[in-house]
């Protein structure tokens, strides 16, 4: 199969986004800048016209003033949603100048999960799933803190039953095509993944208990109302935030009417400054939870917005964007509403915030109006962030089948076990270097016993069947010309790692992990196993014998999967079990003084190696004919 297919077509439709984001970039920033322009003559036109009117009455001056002002107001609203086009647009283009990166192989702008590497996981040490230059890397466009956890989750445990694969293809098909959906997502999302405060905070309190979500990161949901309630659930504060704006109130217009001496309105704020602050270990408390937290808040009620603003055809699709409302109030309304109150309270410290608090106890207002929001919604944020979290998965999803038009959907078939595939490809191989091998296991049990020599293909083969078979268990597409596989359990065992910390032998190690799969055949579990140099840690003749050992206990216990090895006795075990063995070899090719590899898989056992000609050549091996 040829992968450049519509990948030419694909380049393209970046490049174009690119420049047509890139002239609207130009027009909005030329208008920023005469915006700017305005609102400084606005203020110019305010102090000349105070000045010519210095001697009219105060009301009329504060009259001028207050046009004046209300004009710049404006000004700075129209400019603040200026400058939120500009960042949009400056997202659009870092997007499609990643993105075409991405389609070269560099995939450095994404997050590669790092902190993920488990070398005790069945595959996920093996087949690169996580780190630098990783298939999660070049995979992952997660923007959000549970997008990006449920596709690891994704990544780590894929799906076993048919019908779920075939349900989460049909999904990532249809949201690949969404393309302004999915790029309006990650732009607004990126801005989600600087923010560092943990969400679970804001519900965190005595009694938690987090819920463990299948698809995303647990959320913290309270057990008890009682600790939310500090100030909401207080009738004094209930009343004293009533009380205290109506005194304010009263004395002003006693002291307009000259009813009341202007002291009245000094020895109200000396006593308002006693009793606003009353609460302040409680509303510091909670401040400490959301402080700077309304921004993400706000990105995250907008993102719920897009999904909300969508239809689906999907029945997956459908059946999360539907727990957006599952509550009388849409969750976008009701997370941007908490972003407003959580925003409100942020200001408590300037000097407008101050002065409100000072007349009608602004802090103690936001932070009721916290406790009440948390009260009535926070059971519902764990459906909420796991929906979104999905969401956020499958744009990732559907952005990685847009970036390979040539990759296709595979076949899931209904009996343990049969894998057959045509032209299967690694995709982090570059597309004009890749050599794509066929795939054949036609039953359990079952073993495809790949001989060769060094440097010639064979690991390399093994993580392509891995991966794609991994890919295809995920519901997404793979890098073949055709697949059909069966959604087994996938064990590998290709780079087995000793452990210092443990005081763990490299081969210690490895029996540990074959003792592993043993166990888990004796459970009943259906898997998908495949090794690499069994028992590279002993002696060849124990290692010969072991391997052989293996092999049979293996088929004995009706599984299948492919063994790479270089011991070309494991081979003649296709004489003893012809129905349950087949022999295939990467050769490495010597003519003429020269080493060749065709990467291309062949029938047989190896009849090359080429570890002495390779000593040779880097004069390791020497001559001791002399001697």
């Amino acid at each position: 199969m040829n992968q450049k297919s519509g990948i030419e077509d694909t380049y393209q439709f970046y490049r174009i986004k690119r420049e047509e984001h890139f002239r609207i970039l130009q027009k909005l920033k030329r208008r920023i800048y005469h915006t700017g322009t305005v609102r400084l003559v606005v203020i110019l036109g305010m102090i000349v016209s105070l000045w010519f009117c210095r001697h009219a009455e105060w009301l009329a001056l504060i009259g001028i003033a207050a046009v004046f002002l209300l004009v710049f107001l404006v000004f700075v609203v129209y400019h603040a949603k200026l400058f939120e086009k500009r960042v949009y647009e400056e997202g659009m283009i870092e997007m499609c100048e990643n993105e075409l990166k991405a389609l070269d192989y560099d995939f450095s702008a994404f997050d590669g999960a790092e902190e993920q590497t488990d070398t005790q996981h069945a595959f996920s040490l093996d087949l690169d799933l996580f780190g630098k230059n990783s298939l999660f890397q070049s995979v992952n466009r997660t923007v959000t803190s549970m997008g990006r956890e449920a596709f690891i989750h994704w990544f780590k445990n894929p799906l076993e039953c048919k019908e779920e694969i075939l349900e989460r293809q049909n999904s990532i098909r249809e949201i690949s095509e969404m393309h302004g959906f999915r790029h309006d997502f990650y732009v607004t999302g990126k801005g989600a993944l600087k923010e560092k405060k943990d969400i679970g905070l804001l519900f965190k309190a005595d009694g938690d208990v987090r819920v463990p979500s299948k698809e995303s990161e647990d959320v913290r949901v309270p057990r008890s109302e009682k600790s939310v309630q500090e100030l909401s659930g207080n009738v004094f504060y209930r009343i004293l935030i009533w009380a205290l704006p109506v005194v304010c109130t009263l004395l002003i217009i006693g002291v307009i009417f000259n009813v009341l001496s202007p002291s009245a309105i000094i020895i109200y704020f000396i006593v308002s400054f006693l009793i606003v602050y009353m609460p302040a270990k409680q509303i510091q408390k909670l401040y400490d939870k959301v402080d700077k937290m309304d921004a993400i808040l706000k990105t995250y009620a907008t993102l719920i917005g897009q999904i909300e603003n969508e239809k689906f055809d999907s029945t997956l699709l459908q059946t999360y964007r539907q727990k957006f409302f599952a509550h009388q109030t849409s969750a976008s309304i009701a997370i941007r509403t908490l972003s407003r109150y959580v925003g409100s309270l942020d200001q408590r410290h300037s000097l407008m915030g101050i002065l409100l608090n000072q007349i009608y106890m602004r802090d103690t207002r936001q932070a009721m109006k916290i406790e009440a929001w948390q009260k009535r919604y926070a059971v519902h944020l764990k459906d909420w962030f796991d929906a979104l979290g999905v969401f956020d998965a499958f744009c990732a999803s559907g952005t990685y089948v847009f970036n390979h038009p040539g990759f296709i959907f595979p076949t899931i078939a209904d009996a343990y076990f049969e894998m057959e595939g045509k032209a299967l490809g690694h995709p982090l191989i570059h597309r004009d270097k890749c050599v794509c091998n066929d795939v054949t296991i036609p039953q359990s049990s079952f073993f495809l016993i790949i001989t060769g020599a060094n440097m010639a293909g064979k690991s390399t083969y093994l993580r392509t069947v891995g991966v794609n078979f991994l890919f295809a268990c995920m519901g997404m597409p793979v890098y073949a010309e055709s697949l059909t596989v069966y959604p087994a359990h996938l064990v590998t065992s290709l780079r087995t790692a000793d452990s210092l910390t443990s005081n763990e032998s490299y081969f210690f190690a490895e029996l540990k992990r074959l003792k592993m799969i043993i166990d888990r055949l004796e459970t009943g579990e259906r898997l998908l196993i495949i090794l690499d140099e069994i028992l590279k840690g002993t002696n060849s003749l124990d290692k010969q014998k072991g391997s052989m050992s293996l092999v049979r206990q293996l088929i004995g216990k009706n599984t299948c999967g492919i063994i790479a090895t270089h011991d070309l006795m494991l081979g003649s075990l296709a004489d003893t079990f012809p129905e349950n063995i087949r022999n295939q070899r990467f050769e490495a090719d010597i003519a003429d003084d020269r080493l060749t590899f065709t990467y291309q898989l062949r029938d047989g056992v190896a009849q090359n190696m080429n570890a002495t000609y390779l000593m040779k050549k880097m004069g390791i091996f020497g001559d001791y004919s002399k001697t």
